[in-house]
């Protein structure tokens, strides 16, 4: 499935995001949090190192990653927040900031973000302005951090405005996507992060949607599927994010189901109701179900996205979201904060069949609150 992936082992893939001097490498497999002091020691030897987690991970792997920085000479430091989209906010942003300035981080030194999708943004958002600027390790745990958020730079909190809406384009300067460390993974976890990998055969890989339709069970199972879906994920983020690292073009496909996703997530209060792939998967829906309602693709692709989806636990519905959620004008309203909107007009990214996703520019506001009242009513 993965043509641009350098196997280093059996069970070990490494390949690189080619951005110049800026360049860097993601390396998957199982066993990485244990060689990060190794790792991290051949880029930076004697650094200190701020690592920012979150309180569950912590309890996994932290005492794991601390003996391997310090058995390489590294110094490090835990700055612990607690888990969960809340934590990405302007309060937390400050004490990340405030204790890796505690620690003498400075701009020889490195930040370390060991944990999920929160941690790695805010974690490369408090790089980014520190000292403005120090460089960063993304080390993530979760699935949907090791093929999504850990991979391009974007890094950011949220604002009562609307998701990431405050952040900065700060890339790593290497990527360790652990796949031991999901095996500690709940299981509602691992299926949201399995949205976005299910994302990138939507976007633009058709022959990888239909290996995930068949061979989903093994990639959550574990082993060679499992370091198959992650290196293909990754691969196709790498490559898009080499041609266009601050979405000025095509990297905009990669938010295929977020434009409806975040405005759910921001609806949900970005509470435990609706996880940040939950959201994805039922944005993923509504971008097909919306294509066909439009003619662009056929009711047959629509249904087969949401069969899939389904089939793996994860919801494809408004109906399925628990609680109350904003009504269609609320909805509107968070839509509009998209970061792809341009001067009001609204830009989603829709599907002319699986694998077939473009940019839509100006889509008419009537006819997508009409879709929005036909989904309400759980049409």
């Amino acid at each position: 499935m993965n043509k641009q992936a350098t196997p280093l082992a059996a069970d070990r893939t490494q390949l690189s995001v080619g951005l110049g001097d800026r360049s860097y490498d993601i390396v998957i497999g199982p066993g990485l949090l244990a060689e990060a002091g190794a790792r991290i020691a051949a880029l930076r030897p004697g650094a200190r190192i701020g690592i920012v987690t979150d309180s569950n991970v912590a309890d996994r792997h932290l005492g794991v990653v601390e003996a391997s920085l310090r058995e390489a000479g590294l110094t490090p430091t835990p700055i612990l927040v607690e888990p969960g989209e809340k934590s990405k906010c302007f309060a937390v942003f400050e004490q990340v900031v405030d204790a890796l300035l505690a620690a003498r981080i400075e701009r020889r030194d490195l930040v370390l973000a060991l944990g999920g999708g929160v941690v790695g943004d805010l974690a490369g958002f408090a790089a980014a302005a520190l000292r403005r600027g120090v460089d960063f390790v993304q080390a993530p745990t979760s699935l949907l951090a090791q093929v999504d958020s850990s991979v391009g730079g974007k890094t950011g909190i949220n604002s009562r405005h609307g998701k990431n809406l405050v952040g900065a384009f700060h890339q790593p300067i290497l990527v360790l996507a652990d796949t031991g460390a999901l095996d500690t993974l709940p299981l509602r976890e691992f299926r949201s992060g399995y949205a976005e990998v299910a994302k990138y055969g939507l976007i633009d890989n058709a022959p990888f949607f239909g290996w995930l339709e068949r061979r989903w069970e093994a990639v959550f199972r574990g082993g060679a599927e499992r370091i198959e879906a992650i290196a293909t994920s990754c691969a196709s983020k790498a490559a898009v994010v080499s041609r266009d690292e601050k979405e000025t073009g095509d990297r905009a496909l990669l938010n295929l189901g977020h434009t409806f996703g975040h405005a759910l997530e921001a609806g949900a209060g970005f509470s435990q109701r609706l996880l940040h792939g939950e959201a994805v998967a039922v944005g993923m829906a509504q971008a097909f179900r919306f294509s066909a309602a439009q003619g662009l693709c056929a009711t047959a692709d629509a249904e087969r996205v949401e069969a899939h989806l389904r089939t793996v636990g994860l919801p494809t519905r408004i109906a399925d979201i628990p609680g109350a959620l904003p009504d269609t004008d609320g909805l509107m309203d968070l839509i509009a904060q998209d970061k792809k909107v341009s001067r009001g007009a609204l830009t989603f990214i829709l599907a002319r069949g699986i694998g077939q996703s473009y940019i839509a520019r100006d889509v008419d506001p009537a006819q997508l609150r009409a879709f929005l009242e036909e989904e309400r009513r759980g049409r």
